[in-house]
């Protein structure tokens, strides 16, 4: 058990590590790593549709917020994984894993207000929000799921 919780914290430590680097990168590098992921996926969906009028830089803040959304999703995923105590989930290892994940992502715009070319965004903060939410979320609709599959399960 505390060989689990030990990795469980290290990856969620882990996981802010790499919040943090990618938020530490200034404005044009971090640029241009989403603009490298927005001309894969514009050149995918050109493929599959071609013709397709749909601009740049819609397509640039689509994914921009969703590294948000799916940043926090994640670690939302590895704080309910390692603030989960054994015997079920409860409230308040859930609003715990929230809160954390609040306070981390609040942290994350005022760090990024000193990174040229950065700034802070409440908007930033609410998109990260709701993607730790929906992380919390699919944890514990995955855990109440496999519960169930180990009660059916016949003892040995």
């Amino acid at each position: 058990m505390l060989k689990r919780n030990k990795l469980a914290w290290t990856a969620a430590a882990a996981w802010m590590a790499v919040i943090f680097i990618l938020s530490h990168q200034p404005a044009s590098v971090s640029s241009g790593l989403s603009s490298g992921i927005t001309g894969f996926i514009l050149d995918l969906f050109n493929g599959i549709f071609p013709g397709m009028d749909t601009e740049i830089h819609e397509i640039h803040f689509l994914v921009r917020k969703n590294a948000h959304f799916f940043a926090y999703l994640f670690l939302g995923i590895l704080l309910m994984n390692a603030i989960r105590k054994k015997g079920g989930l409860q409230l308040r290892e859930i609003l715990l894993a929230f809160i954390a994940s609040v306070l981390y992502a609040i942290s994350d715009e005022v760090h990024q207000l000193f990174i040229d070319g950065r700034s802070g965004e409440v908007r930033d903060v609410l998109i990260d929000s709701a993607g730790a939410a929906t992380g919390i979320a699919l944890y514990c609709g995955i855990y109440r799921l496999l519960d169930k599959v180990k009660e059916r399960k016949p003892a040995k």
